[in-house]
């Protein structure tokens, strides 16, 4: 008869040959070998976490509610074909490349027509967006990781309240770990008063309606009347958020213009993936306006995709800079395609700007961040470390005529389990835009060398080199 500890010993051999073969099945290789590093060194705690966040994969019942959300808004797209404000703008053949690789990777085209307003303080973005919602006559749709309860969350809750008041339909789309407060506290209030609330990817132990509990929903959107929209990496919540000395420095652009809808588009499909309803009032989609003479290309991503899409256009856009390129990502950890695009800009003579957080929010993320950066100072990229708070804004500028800002990290997480969105702006105005923003973070921040990196002690090195190697997980 086996006593306990063999019989514990002869399942934990089990679980790693069966895991070992479970695991490897469909997975990258770097995230393959964390999981089976973590499941030969604790095997049945291995097996519990990934059950819990080891497949990145949606429930057939989640697919299938996109795709039908997608095939209703074909429909709607049909309506505009051929309409005089709904066209493709001429661009140069470098951008025309990008542009047809975004439109296969994310399924939206690029459309001209546009205006776009960069927008880096909260207090403004907020007044900006309060002032949209006041002005609001047939609907207000937000979409946001975060929306707090606290006096900037309830600013925009009473903004909101006015305008269902007046008959507005006010729909809320929150995500259900990263609004857990207020989905608790502010959210009753305004079901109360007439407003829409619904939790995005909802966790459950069982998740009967996940496949992974930590896969979340990442984007922060605010659709008014389907004319104005807002896209970028600020949430509903104060600059100070869970910090006494640590701003939050962020970026919003609000658009007008034909590519509103395709913003529309995108809270549309998750709206109706969660509440299972798609609004068909004919004031969702409003006749297009010209408002500008911006392109503007919205890239939506996330595990429904079949590809990392996000990452492929930047990898594909750093290819072709010429000159310059910044990107301030708020927790950069790198895959492998797109550090090596990194390295041979540089080597074809591009200068590239990395500017990063010097303090970050999240150890364990922040740590593995660290992790690179031997990899980044040795590839020639120029390490910046911001000092006046936590650059939370999601940027890249190539060259002087294209820019992108959205929410996404530029980390593994962001590539391959977050539904994100970001905005893609193929103009020198807003590039330059982009560029006089980005050179503020760069006088806020100090340039970390090779020579001052090595100063750090044994011990923090290896705790960062841990990190890089659970990377893939995290």
């Amino acid at each position: 008869m086996l006593t306990f500890s063999a019989a514990l010993y002869v399942s934990e051999w089990v679980l790693r040959i069966v895991m070992l073969l479970v695991v490897t099945r469909r997975r990258e290789p770097a995230s393959a070998m964390a999981w089976l590093l973590v499941i030969f060194f604790i095997p049945w705690v291995g097996l519990i976490l990934y059950w819990l966040v080891g497949e990145n994969r949606l429930p057939r019942k989640r697919i299938e509610a996109r795709e039908h959300a997608r095939d209703r808004l074909r429909e709607v797209a049909s309506r505009f074909e051929g309409h005089p404000n709904v066209v493709r703008p001429e661009l140069v053949p470098e951008a025309s490349v990008a542009v047809a690789l975004a439109e296969r990777l994310g399924d939206m085209p690029i459309l001209g027509g546009n205006a776009a307003t960069l927008i880096t303080d909260t207090d403004e973005l907020i007044d900006r967006l309060i002032a949209d919602i006041d002005a609001a006559r047939n609907h207000v749709h937000l979409l946001f990781y975060i929306y707090a309860s606290d006096a900037t969350g309830r600013r925009v809750a009473e903004a909101l309240r006015r305008a269902a008041g007046r008959g507005v339909a006010c729909r809320v789309l929150v995500d259900a770990v990263g609004s857990r407060r207020m989905l608790k506290r502010l959210a009753p209030e305004l079901i109360g008063h007439g407003v829409e609330v619904c939790a995005a990817l909802p966790v459950g132990l069982f998740r009967r309606r996940m496949a992974r509990i930590d896969l979340r929903n990442h984007r922060k959107i605010a659709v008014i009347d389907g004319r104005v929209g807002y896209a970028g990496s600020q949430n509903i919540v104060a600059a100070d958020y869970g910090h006494k000395d640590l701003a939050w420095d962020d970026m919003m652009v609000r658009i007008t213009g034909p590519s509103v809808l395709e913003l529309q588009a995108v809270f549309l499909i998750d709206w109706h993936s969660e509440s299972g309803a798609f609004p068909d009032d004919d004031g969702i989609f409003p006749v297009p306006e010209v408002t500008g003479a911006v392109p503007v290309q919205a890239i939506p991503s996330g595990p429904t995709f079949a590809t990392k899409n996000f990452q492929r256009l930047v990898v594909a856009a750093l290819y072709t800079a010429r000159q310059h390129v910044i990107i301030t990502p708020p927790y950069f950890v790198p895959d492998q395609p797109l550090m090596q695009a990194l390295e041979v800009a540089v080597l074809r003579g591009v200068r590239v700007d990395l500017i990063v957080p010097r303090r970050s929010d999240q150890r364990i993320v922040g740590a593995a961040s660290r992790a690179y950066y031997d990899d980044v100072l040795d590839a020639g990229v120029h390490l910046h470390l911001y000092d006046r708070g936590l650059l939370h804004a999601k940027t890249i500028s190539i060259d002087d005529s294209f820019a992108i800002i959205g929410s996404d990290n530029l980390d593994i997480r962001s590539f391959e389990l977050n539904f994100e969105i970001s905005l893609l702006f193929y103009c020198r105005e807003v590039a330059e835009q982009l560029r006089a923003r980005q050179q503020e973070y760069l006088e806020g921040s100090f340039e970390l060398t090779a020579e001052r990196w090595a100063q750090n002690p044994v011990w923090k090195r290896l705790v960062y080199d841990v990190a890089k190697l659970m990377s893939p997980l995290v």
